[in-house]
C-alpha cells in the first residue's frame, strides 16, 4: 500500500470513527429501540429514603438548597435529610446546624478527602432503602424525589438519573445546548434498549445494595452506575425528574470542570475494564465501549483525520476541499470562542462547544497519564 492510499485508509477510518461515536451510536440505538423496549413501568411506591447532600464551603448557597430541600413533598417520616460536609472551612456546617430542628443532620468528614469520601460518611450514617443524593447547586421541584423513588418500583432497576435543565442567572429556564439535548436523548435510548452508561452527578437515586460497596476515591455517579451493573441491575433515565442547575459563566472554569469530569471518569473506567466482556455483561459491554471509551478517542481520531487530509490535499483536488471545510470548521470555532457575547454568532455555538469539549478530553488524558486522578474538589461556582 503507497502513502497516499495509507493516508487514505486512515482519514475515512478516522472519520468514521468520530461519526460512530456521535451519531452511528444513537441511531443503533434508535433501531434496536424499535423491537426492543426495557421502560420501567412506574407504580406508587413509597420506600424510606436518605436524602445527602454534598457540601464544600458552600455558605452562599447551602441555605438555598435546604429550604428548597424542605419543600420536597415526601412524607417526613420516610425522609432523611444528610448534609455530608468535607471538611468546609467557612460558615458552611453552623448554617447545616441551624437546621438541625427541621429534621436535617450534618456528617462531616475532619480531613478534606474529595466528594465520594464525604458521600461515603453520610451513606454509612443512613438507614434509607434508597439513597438519593444532589449537589448544593443543584434546585428540585416538589416532586422530585417521588417521583425518582417510583422508578425503584421496577425490580431490574437500581439507579435513577435526573435530567439536567441550565437556568439563567436571573431565575428563568433557558434552552439547553445542543450538546446537553443530545445526551438527555441519548439517555432516553439507552433506558429504553438496556440501560444507561452514565448518571447525572448533580442528582441521582440508587438502592442501598448498589451502595455497599462505596468507593471514595471514584467518580459516584459512574461508578453507582456501574456497581448496578455488577449486580445485575440496570439504570435509567426519568424524563419527569429535572434537577435545575445554574451555567457557568466562566468559560475557563467551565472548561476546567470538564477536564476535571474526564479524568475522573477515565479512573473509573480503568478498574472497570472487566465491564467489557460481552460474554458476561452482553449488550453493556458494547454500550460502555461506545458512549465512553469511544467518545473519549474522538480527539484522536480527529488529529489523525486533520493530518491524513493534510496530506492527501497535496494530490488531490476533492482533499482539499474537505481540508478547507476542516479548517473552517474548526476557525468557526475560534471565532465563537473570542466573541461570545455577540448575539448573531450564536449559530457558531456548537462547532465552538464541539472543539472546546475535545480538547478537554485531550487535556483529560494527558494528565491521567501523567498520573493526576483528582479526588479532591472545589465545586463550580454557579
Amino acid at each position: 500500500m503507497d502513502l497516499f492510499a495509507c493516508a487514505q485508509t486512515l482519514f475515512w477510518i478516522s472519520t468514521g470513527f468520530v461519526f460512530y461515536a456521535y451519531a452511528g451510536y444513537p441511531l443503533l440505538l434508535l433501531l434496536m429501540g424499535m423491537i426492543r423496549s426495557r421502560s420501567a413501568q412506574n407504580v406508587p411506591y413509597q420506600p424510606s429514603v436518605s436524602f445527602i447532600i454534598t457540601a464544600y464551603n458552600e455558605e452562599k448557597r447551602i441555605r438555598e438548597k435546604l429550604e428548597n430541600t424542605l419543600r420536597l413533598d415526601y412524607p417526613s417520616h420516610l425522609f432523611d435529610i444528610v448534609v455530608a460536609s468535607d471538611c468546609s472551612t467557612d460558615a458552611t456546617d453552623d448554617i447545616v446546624r441551624s437546621f438541625e430542628s427541621s429534621g436535617i443532620r450534618l456528617v462531616r468528614s475532619e480531613i478534606k478527602k474529595g466528594k465520594e469520601a464525604a458521600q461515603k460518611l453520610a451513606v454509612e450514617s443512613t438507614a434509607g432503602e434508597i439513597l438519593v443524593f444532589s449537589d448544593t447547586a443543584t434546585i428540585l421541584e416538589p416532586h422530585a424525589v417521588s417521583t425518582i423513588v417510583q422508578n425503584f418500583s421496577d425490580e431490574t432497576v437500581g439507579c435513577v438519573s435526573s435530567v439536567d435543565r441550565f437556568i439563567d442567572v436571573d431565575g428563568a429556564v433557558s434552552g439547553e445546548g445542543a450538546y446537553v439535548r443530545y445526551e438527555m436523548w441519548l439517555r432516553q435510548l439507552e433506558t429504553r434498549v438496556n440501560t444507561l452508561v452514565g448518571l447525572s452527578g448533580s442528582f441521582f437515586a440508587a438502592r442501598r445494595t448498589v451502595c455497599r460497596d462505596w468507593a471514595p476515591d471514584l467518580q459516584s455517579d459512574f461508578n453507582t452506575l456501574l456497581n448496578s451493573v455488577r449486580l445485575g441491575l440496570r439504570g435509567v433515565a426519568d424524563p419527569n425528574t429535572v434537577g435545575y442547575y445554574k451555567n457557568l459563566m466562566d468559560q475557563r472554569k467551565e472548561y476546567e470542570r470538564k477536564v476535571r469530569t474526564v479524568v475522573r471518569g477515565i479512573s473509573v473506567f480503568m478498574r472497570s475494564l472487566s465491564l467489557l466482556n460481552p460474554v458476561r455483561y452482553h449488550l453493556f459491554a458494547w454500550q460502555l465501549l461506545s458512549h465512553k471509551l469511544c467518545r473519549w478517542l474522538v480527539p484522536f481520531a480527529m488529529i489523525v483525520a486533520l493530518m491524513a487530509n493534510g496530506y492527501l490535499a497535496a494530490s488531490s483536488s476533492f482533499y482539499r476541499a474537505i481540508l478547507l471545510m476542516q479548517v473552517g470548521f474548526y476557525a468557526l470555532a475560534l471565532v465563537y470562542i473570542g466573541t461570545q457575547r455577540v448575539p448573531r454568532l450564536g449559530m457558531l455555538r456548537i462547532p465552538s462547544f464541539f472543539v472546546m469539549v475535545n480538547i478537554s478530553i485531550l487535556d483529560a488524558w494527558l494528565r491521567y497519564f501523567r498520573g493526576e486522578r483528582i479526588v479532591s474538589w472545589n465545586p463550580s461556582k454557579r
